[in-house]
């Protein structure tokens, strides 16, 4: 039930940002300032962050979903059926949220994630991720110096007669 919830919140939120970057692009008309840029950045890397998650958590949640259905082929879990590893050695399975993975256990203690998840999902994450921050702190500190500069201006003009 998580990982529907994470896929439904994580979608919504990636729209949400998605659409505060279209109001931040149409603002009135008038041309963007290059200031505003480090923030636009942030939130399309935001967005996409949070639009990846959302992908890997998808075929997590198959994966969830193949091993959950029961009958005649369900032992050994389906997901975990990988050469190499006989069928009584897989007893039960994890979901790892952070980095995104199905994970399969074994009867001696032993788990191994298995290919449920693209391999590019989670470098993508991390990149996305780093980018995103690094945009969102550059837009802030830009933010902050503008404000400092304003607030200068504003001061030496109140004092001069």
């Amino acid at each position: 039930m998580s990982i529907v919830l994470i896929i439904v919140v994580g979608s919504v939120v990636a729209f949400g940002l998605v659409h505060a970057l279209g109001v931040l692009v149409r603002r009135g008309g008038r041309k963007p300032s290059r200031s505003a840029a480090p923030l636009w950045f942030a939130v399309v890397a935001g967005a996409a962050v949070i639009a990846l998650y959302g992908w890997g958590m998808l075929f997590v949640s198959a994966a969830v979903l193949d091993a959950e259905d029961g009958g005649a082929d369900s032992s050994p879990i389906r997901p975990c059926r990988t050469p190499g590893w006989e069928v009584r050695d897989i007893v039960d399975y994890r979901v790892d949220y952070l980095p995104i993975r199905f994970v399969c256990e074994t009867s001696d203690g032993e788990s191994y994630a298995t290919d449920a998840v693209p391999d590019y999902v989670n470098p993508a994450l991390s990149g996305l991720t780093v980018v995103a921050v690094g945009f969102g702190v550059r837009a802030a500190v830009g933010a902050e110096l503008r404000a400092r500069s304003t607030y200068a201006k504003e001061r030496a003009r109140s004092r001069t007669p």
